[in-house]
């Protein structure tokens, strides 16, 4: 069986601009980003295979979900049908090692996916594209090595990140360049953080993340998000410290500000059996969340889905985060902003530690709300002259 996975037009940009994570000036007149921006990817990995590359997408101005080609036409996805049907070769041949390839960024919300070796297999469906679904055993990608990056260009520029909220597998940088000529980059890992990353994931315990390759090889390490359905991490992994949080705000009192910029809006919780009420300055409840369990925090779902509004979800993402690095003992405000304060505990979320602790500039996208105070793998500009996509070595 597949897994549906859709590519929602609200990506990082409108994620973040609505809880505040970024705190944007005025956006730029719309004809100040162009149709298009340049995207060069350069294959510095070490490896002879081919490379290939997709652009997957929603179209901003139609709304239509499809791809882009080299040159940044849109083509929208024909019908699809059950069961799935294989949807077009969107691929689009990438730089040899050493070498770089320039192709056309369209205003789109969407993926740029990257595969070693080999095609990635896309279906569709009447509902849209069928993506790759690793931690399905079953999945046609499953022993192909790839990877992606995400993005959102609009009228208000450029954002574009690294992720390793579903795996950690082939390393990469993106980067925007701005129209003075400055680059911002992320998503470096130190040197020897690829091999790192396995053993640093593989001593906490959690080797069953890894997963290999058919030549037995490490190929990825499934996220901890994924691994308490494929059973690869325990589903108590976070029972513990969860009971702890659960304990203290009996008798304590949890003070969030989740929106950066909306410093005055604070948000008091406390726990009453199993549910942690927030309430607002007025004392009125606004929010309230059941008691989560493991998966609950390591997908940041389910107990701890935040809807997109200016307070529970902003809550639930906050809450979420606190979970994942371990500060909400520690910390009784939240968002903590310290992240040598993150991963303390010893029931934490070992996979974005290990992650976190192997990039060069401690940025990543470990778990889907990793972007609370600004710790994502994350840039951005208003006005980008370029993009760029480093495949980096294996080491």
């Amino acid at each position: 069986m597949f897994r549906l996975r859709t590519i929602l037009v609200a990506a990082a940009a409108s994620l973040a601009v609505a809880t505040g994570l970024i705190v944007s000036g005025p956006a730029p007149e719309a004809e100040a980003v162009p149709d298009t921006i340049p995207l060069t990817i350069t294959n510095n990995s070490g490896r002879g295979e081919p490379v290939y590359i997709y652009n997957l997408g929603t179209e901003l101005s139609s709304g239509q979900l499809g791809y882009a080609d080299a040159e940044g036409t849109f083509h929208a996805w024909p019908a699809g049908a059950n069961p799935p049907v294989p949807a077009p070769d969107a691929s689009i041949e990438g730089p040899a090692d050493g070498e770089t390839l320039t192709i056309d960024m369209p205003k789109f919300s969407g993926r740029v996916y990257f595969s070693v070796g080999e095609k990635l297999h896309f279906a569709l469906t009447p509902d849209g594209l069928v993506q790759p679904a690793i931690q399905n055993p079953d999945d046609p990608n499953r022993d192909i090595l790839f990877n992606w990056s995400e993005y959102t260009l609009n009228d208000s520029g450029l954002w574009i990140n690294s992720t390793q909220v579903d795996m950690f597998t082939a390393p990469y940088t993106v980067g925007v360049e701005q129209q003075s000529g400055e680059v911002l980059s992320t998503g470096e890992l130190k040197p020897g953080g690829y091999s790192a990353v396995f053993d640093g994931v593989r001593d906490a315990g959690w080797g069953d993340l890894v997963h290999n390759g058919p030549d037995g090889e490490p190929l990825r390490v499934l996220s901890p998000g994924h691994g308490v359905s494929t059973g690869d991490v325990p589903a108590d992994a976070m029972s513990d410290y969860i009971d702890r949080v659960w304990e203290h705000y009996s008798s304590n009192t949890m003070t969030v500000t989740p929106i950066t910029h909306e410093p005055e809006n604070q948000y008091a919780g406390t726990v009453e059996g199993d549910v942690m009420n927030f309430t607002d300055g007025s004392g009125e409840v606004v929010a309230s969340f059941n008691k989560p369990d493991t998966d609950s925090v390591f997908g940041c779902h389910k107990d701890l889905a935040a809807p997109n509004d200016q307070v529970v979800g902003p809550l639930a993402r906050t809450l979420c985060a606190g979970f994942n690095r371990t500060t909400l003992l520690d910390n009784p405000n939240q968002p903590d902003p310290d992240n040598s304060n993150f991963y303390q505990d010893e029931n934490t979320n070992h996979y974005a530690r290990v992650i976190h602790e192997q990039m060069v500039d401690g940025k990543a996208y470990a778990f889907a709300f990793d972007d609370v105070g600004n710790h994502e793998s994350l840039v951005h500009d208003g006005d980008p002259a370029a993009a760029f996509m480093t495949l980096t070595p294996f080491d």
